[in-house]
């Protein structure tokens, strides 16, 4: 059965590259442009796996997770945070607000996908 991701990205070279690698993966993609945005369609469809960007529109990633994290529906659904942000402290920030895992950008084309089916169940 083929598994559906929810992106959350607002830059649109980010979104076509990880649209491109995961559809040619078999995985149906659902796109979000701003927060907000995301926490709609992540009720919507209640995604296998949710990649979610942390410098975004209207709510930042931090705050959409912790808003999907209430959801009951999405409380188990792996978050990953796909972001530019790589201080020390960033990944546990991500982590403390409910991601369950931590991408760097600028992605890597060839270990992408790996990186996201350890995610998956």
């Amino acid at each position: 059965m083929e598994k559906t991701v929810l992106v959350i990205e607002d830059n649109e070279q980010n979104m076509y590259l990880v649209t491109f690698i995961l559809e040619r993966n078999s995985y149906r993609v659902v796109q979000a442009r701003s927060g907000d945005e995301g926490v709609r369609l992540a009720e919507k469809h209640e995604p296998d796996l949710i990649l979610l960007d942390i410098q975004l529109p209207v709510m930042d990633g931090y705050a959409v997770a912790r808003a999907l994290r209430k959801k009951q529906a999405l409380a188990r659904t792996p978050i990953i945070a796909v972001t530019s942000f790589a201080m020390p402290g960033d990944r546990e920030q991500a982590l403390a607000a409910g991601c369950t895992g931590y991408i760097e950008k600028p992605i890597d084309p060839d270990t992408f996908i790996t990186q996201v089916n350890e995610h998956l169940p």
